[in-house]
């Protein structure tokens, strides 16, 4: 049977793809000063805000972030497609992670490939990652219906004015879950990457 929350989740991963991150031919590949690189986040990234009035990345986050050695610095006040990149990367770990542990993962790459004249860069990295994310999307999408066809399934003994309530709430607990174990993987991996840097 077809419910008011089932044609709402079903909403919600439709608008997945349209979540997918910026793409790299849509980054600037001029130098923008702060109040661009402001302005080019919110126009591109408006999808994912919770509410009309949030922010998606301020004037004091991107100083934060140059201060705390997660971005490098700008150069003449003006940030590159590269420094773009590396805020974009920020902006999708920043609502999961710590910013030590973001640091703990984005300093080696930046010392590595940022503003390098190599034949691999951060350009090369921000496009492969982009890609890869891009095609995990079904995938992501498929695994969350699943998740929610077995949070329709519980509490079958509730009564029904309390089964449609506590469907939501096994769905949500379950991506929650889902998410926690994801982050337990996440954090062991940078500590035992951080440990073997050292």
């Amino acid at each position: 049977m077809n419910t008011e929350i089932d044609a709402l989740v079903s909403a919600i991963l439709d608008q997945l793809p349209n979540m997918a991150p910026i793409r790299p031919d849509e980054i600037p590949n001029i130098d923008l000063y702060m109040d661009q690189v402001t302005s080019f986040m919110d126009e591109h990234l408006q999808t994912s805000r919770r509410y009309e009035k949030d922010k998606i990345l301020t004037k004091t986050m991107i100083n934060n972030y140059a201060k705390n050695k997660l971005l490098p610095p700008p150069v003449k006040k003006r940030y590159s497609k590269e420094h773009m990149m590396v805020l974009i990367f920020i902006y999708y770990m920043k609502g999961i992670l710590s910013l030590d542990d973001i640091k703990a993962i984005l300093t080696p790459v930046t010392e590595r490939f940022f503003q390098k004249d190599d034949a691999f860069d951060i350009d090369d990295i921000y496009s492969e990652i982009h890609t890869l994310g891009k095609e995990q999307i079904d995938a992501i999408k498929n695994d969350i219906r699943e998740t929610y066809h077995t949070a329709a399934a519980s509490f079958p003994e509730a009564q029904e004015s309390d089964r449609e309530f506590l469907k939501v709430f096994s769905f949500i607990s379950l991506l929650c879950f889902d998410i926690y174990l994801r982050k337990q993987v996440i954090e062991k991996l940078i500590d035992s990457w951080t440990k073997n840097e050292k």
